[in-house]
């Protein structure tokens, strides 16, 4: 199935909100920053605001926040790049924040196979709000069971919040 393009994609960029909120829920085993390596719920290894390490990465370790800061810019600007690519509808400023916020944490294959997605993307704005707070569990990497993280089901809410702070009327 294709994705009906409309004329004019959107083109924002996230906002200081985006931030705020990527800060409050990725942030390391002691708080705030991560300036080392550490694995997250989902076994992945994460350094700074929430970056999962590929493969042919490597930093300086400890990472400054300056870095981290960085390298936020640069996961936002590519998750931004999917939103803006894969939805088809207006949205608002903050309706955009946090689909970039979702589509950070759970990843753009996700989110462009999601439900939240489709319903979106046929002008189902409230039911696309009501999407978020499905997705609050992860997957245990030693156990392959799913489970509920400390803090997801928050961090779901905070989005669906962001979503709907505007209006469901872009």
């Amino acid at each position: 199935m294709t994705l009906e393009r409309h004329a004019m994609p959107n083109t924002l960029s996230p906002s200081s909100a985006a931030l705020d909120l990527i800060h409050e829920f990725e942030q390391g085993p002691q708080g705030g920053m991560a300036s080392v390596p550490y694995r997250c719920s989902a076994g992945k290894l994460t350094i700074g605001w929430g970056h999962v390490i590929r493969e042919h990465e490597q930093f300086a370790m400890p990472m400054t926040a300056a870095q981290a800061d960085a390298l936020l810019q640069q996961d936002l600007a590519q998750f931004a790049a999917v939103v803006n690519e894969r939805v088809t509808v207006p949205l608002t400023q903050s309706m955009f924040d946090a689909l970039v916020c979702f589509t950070f944490n759970v990843g753009p294959g996700a989110f462009v196979g999601s439900t939240l997605l489709r319903l979106l993307n046929q002008r189902f704005y409230a039911a696309a709000a009501g999407q978020f707070p499905r997705w609050n569990k992860a997957t245990n990497p030693k156990t392959g069971q799913k489970f509920i993280p400390p803090g997801l089901t928050r961090r779901r809410a905070a989005e669906r919040a962001l979503f709907e702070r505007d209006g469901l009327q872009p």
